[in-house]
């Protein structure tokens, strides 16, 4: 369902528990965020259970501080974020698609976010996960809902260095996507890229792999999968978060 000037004007717009003026479009199935201009100013709009596949395309809202995008099929985070919603202070991003750190980018210029939640996303099971997004996000206090630690900064601080001399390892981070699971040989064959690298998949996960690879109509499909994993990508279909 689009999301039209119609169902904005028609969706229920009340005070939240917080007092602030709250939009609900949950459940909508809507593909893509559009036309909000008409809502007029929120403290917070609920996206849950719908289908967005990318957190963009915001008029200029410095009202708006929170937004509830948990179970939607969300993938990257527009770069412009942080000017279209220059106070976000929460997101909710629990049981979506995000794969990899340099797909969520641009909530590094968002300088008061202070709420993050990422659970059930496959970038949260990648390396250096929760330490990258303490050093990127300089705001963050809670992280997965776990009060981030001042030694977890200082942990951060020497793994990633800081944002005018970052290391070698925060800039491949932010330069290209992450090599997290350790592939090795799937099916017997290996990688198109030659090399083996780390990947956590879960036990189910692996499962759906290895059928896929078996199930598999043509060689296409398997060079495809291969590539994902060689890249440190989980293959649509297989991964938890697809379910």
């Amino acid at each position: 369902m689009r999301l039209t000037a119609d169902l904005i004007n028609n969706s229920l717009s009340y005070l939240n528990p917080l007092k602030e003026r709250e939009l609900d479009l949950r459940g909508h199935k809507i593909p893509t965020i559009e036309n909000l201009g008409v809502a007029g100013p929120h403290d917070a709009i609920d996206f849950t259970d719908n289908d967005l596949t990318t957190l963009g395309n915001f008029p200029l809202s410095p009202r708006l501080n929170t937004l509830l995008c948990a179970r939607n099929r969300i993938q990257t985070v527009d770069k412009r974020i942080a000017e279209e919603i220059p106070n976000l202070t929460t997101l909710m991003l629990a049981n979506n698609n995000v794969r990899e750190l340099v797909d969520i980018e641009g909530l590094t210029r968002c300088t008061k976010l202070t709420h993050l939640v990422l659970l059930e996303n496959p970038v949260a099971r990648t390396e250096h996960y929760r330490s990258y997004l303490i050093w990127s996000i300089q705001s963050l206090r809670f992280l997965d809902y776990q009060r981030i630690r001042e030694v977890e900064r200082e942990q951060a601080n020497e793994l990633f260095g800081t944002t005018a001399e970052p290391t070698e390892l925060a800039s491949k981070i932010r330069g290209v996507k992450s090599k997290t699971l350790d592939a090795g040989t799937v099916n017997g064959r290996t990688p198109a890229s030659g090399k083996a690298f780390r990947a956590v998949l879960t036990e189910t996960e692996k499962k759906r792999v290895h059928e896929m690879l078996q199930n598999a109509k043509s060689m296409g499909e398997i060079d495809r999968i291969e590539k994902d994993l060689a890249e440190g990508r989980i293959p649509h279909g297989a991964a938890d978060a697809d379910r």
